[in-house]
C-alpha cells in the first residue's frame, strides 16, 4: 500500500495521510513545537503513537491500546544513513539509505525488502513522505510512524550539528 504524508513546519497540528488518488486515508497528529510525539490515525480512528523516549534518542512506536509494537534507534555508520526497527516478536528490521539520498529501504530477515519510502519535499520545506509498504508482518500506519521517527532522529541530529559549532 502506497501512502503521502508530511510533517508540519513547526511539529504541530494536523495533516492529512493521503493515497495515491488523492484520498483522505487518515491522518497525523503532531502534538507539540516543543518535542516530537505523534499519533497516527486511519479514517477509522487511532492506530498509533510515536515518541521519543525520556533522555534517549530512541523512538517509541506504541498501538493505540498502548501495547508496545516497537522501537527505531539509530545506527552508526560512515558512508550511509542506518536505523534499526525492532518490532519484537515480528522481528527487527534495517532501515536504510546511501548517504546523501533520500531514499530508504526497510528490509527484514535476509535482507529482503518489505518497505521503501523517500522524502518529496525540498531542502527548505517540511518533510513530505511516500511509503511502500510490501510487509506481511508491519502495518503501513505503523511504517508512517517509523517514517517519522527516522525524520525526527535527523531533525534531531542536525540541530545539534548546527548548534554545536557554535560558542
Amino acid at each position: 500500500m502506497e501512502l503521502y504524508f508530511r510533517d508540519n513546519f513547526f511539529n504541530a497540528g494536523y495533516t492529512e495521510i493521503m493515497n495515491p488518488n488523492q484520498e483522505q486515508a487518515g491522518h497525523l497528529d503532531l502534538k507539540s513545537v516543543f518535542g516530537s510525539s505523534l499519533d497516527v490515525s486511519d479514517n477509522s480512528g487511532l492506530v498509533c503513537s510515536g515518541k521519543f523516549r525520556m533522555l534517549t534518542n530512541r523512538w517509541d512506536i506504541t498501538a493505540a491500546d498502548g501495547r508496545h509494537l516497537g522501537v527505531l534507534r539509530a545506527r552508526f555508520s560512515f558512508f550511509s544513513k542506518k536505523y534499526e526497527y525492532d518490532a519484537g516478536s515480528r522481528g527487527t528490521y534495517d532501515v536504510s539509505a546511501p548517504a546523501f539520498s533520500q531514499e530508504y529501504d526497510i528490509s527484514g530477515s535476509g535482507g529482503r525488502i518489505v518497505a521503501s519510502f523517500r522524502r518529496t519535499s525540498g531542502w527548505f520545506s517540511s518533510g513530505a513522505f511516500v511509503l511502500d509498504n510490501q510487509s506481511e508482518q508491519l502495518d503501513t500506519y505503523e511504517l508512517i510512524a517509523v517514517v517519522m521517527g527516522v525524520h525526527a532522529i535527523n531533525k534531531r541530529r542536525n540541530s545539534a550539528a548546527s548548534s554545536g559549532g557554535a560558542t
